[in-house]
């Protein structure tokens, strides 16, 4: 590393390593949580159609009004409430540590969660402190509320349902935790498709919450899109800090046209909650395999008898890539998780599985 890299790139950043997305190349991909299905041909030849209107030539709506009125209706944002929308709901995490950093202030999760959260934290110079879950992969409640007390957080993150874990937290528990939070509680539903329960009705009835989610898991992860919804006055402030023009004219439209015909959208997504409880139970034939209650589109398991780096390995060598962690001890330790990918896909897995494991 040069002198002059060394001079004024932060120590911490050149610390970290860059976030890893493996090429899939061919394989089949059941690592990245996304809707297997593409749109019908009949939809995708009305896209392409239209979208040769669409004025690259010219700057976005920089508010995106009409998509933000389609994603509200859409997600049953209550009336009252204000949305901001995301470059995917990794720029409105940021967006939201940007707004609240100071030198001190901390941003707090429970541990397993989404990586972001704390890779953000670190980059927009908050103090990072994560609260791991019980055994169960539920909130340790007297850790949190200690946690809480003692640490003051300026922001709370809470995944529901959580990733990589899947389950949903107990609704009783995150309410605790908005009215314990001396600062803002971030509920983030990017599953909620899946999950038949959702914080989103709940915004009128605390001024210390929002609701964040996107349209990845929903078939739109190209598109990069996310919302973040709640109070005005969260919401304006919010969005002093969003740069003007993110969401690009492609997105806007490409969204909007997709979520006005939703019913394909929801289709879909009940033929994956319905794979998902196809894969489940296959899982549940393994003697050596452990599976976590899943209210998202993948599941999580543990394997007995065989590292899941040899489990991993194989199924990479079988046109397989699903998703393995790295951590050799804590309550990850010898997981994978798998994305619900097609009834053919899902059969695949299945039997490349049973090749090597019980």
């Amino acid at each position: 590393m040069s002198d002059l890299v060394s001079q004024w790139i932060r120590e911490d950043i050149r610390a970290l390593s860059a976030y890893h997305v493996p090429d899939p190349g061919e394989m089949i991909k059941l690592d990245a949580m996304e809707n297997p299905y593409h749109w019908p041909q009949s939809m995708q030849q009305e896209w392409l159609t239209q979208l040769a209107d669409v004025p690259v030539n010219r700057y976005p709506d920089p508010s995106a009004a009409k998509l933000t009125a389609r994603l509200e209706k859409v997600m049953n944002v209550p009336q009252g409430m204000r949305s901001i929308l995301g470059n995917g709901s990794d720029e409105l995490i940021q967006i939201i540590c940007m707004a609240l950093a100071q030198p001190g202030r901390v941003l707090m999760a429970p541990e397993p969660t989404f990586v972001m959260y704390q890779m953000i934290a670190q980059f927009t110079n908050m103090d990072y402190q994560g609260i791991p879950l019980d055994t169960d992969f539920q909130l340790d409640m007297a850790a949190m509320t200690e946690a809480i007390e003692k640490y003051q957080p300026a922001v709370i993150f809470l995944a529901y349902p959580n990733n990589p874990t899947g389950n949903l937290f107990s609704s009783e528990d995150i309410k605790t935790i908005i009215k314990l939070a001396p600062g803002l509680v971030v509920v983030d539903e990017a599953y909620h498709a899946f999950a038949g329960h959702s914080f989103m009705p709940m915004l009128e009835d605390y001024n210390n919450l929002v609701v964040m989610r996107t349209v990845s898991k929903m078939g739109l992860a190209g598109l990069r899109l996310g919302i973040l919804s709640g109070r005005e006055e969260w919401i304006s402030e919010f969005d002093k800090v969003r740069l003007p023009y993110n969401i690009n004219v492609l997105t806007q439209f490409s969204a909007e046209f997709a979520l006005a015909q939703n019913a394909v959208l929801q289709q879909q997504t009940d033929q994956i909650c319905n794979d998902r409880e196809h894969l489940k139970a296959a899982l549940a034939d393994f003697k050596d395999i452990t599976q976590y209650p899943s209210a998202a589109n993948f599941i999580l398991f543990k394997v007995e008898n065989i590292t899941s780096e040899t489990v991993f390995t194989a199924l990479k060598e079988s046109g397989i890539l699903i998703k393995r962690f790295a951590n050799n001890s804590g309550p990850l330790a010898n997981c994978l998780r798998v994305t619900i990918g097609t009834a053919e896909e899902n059969q695949v897995f299945i039997d490349s599985l049973k090749q090597f494991v019980k």
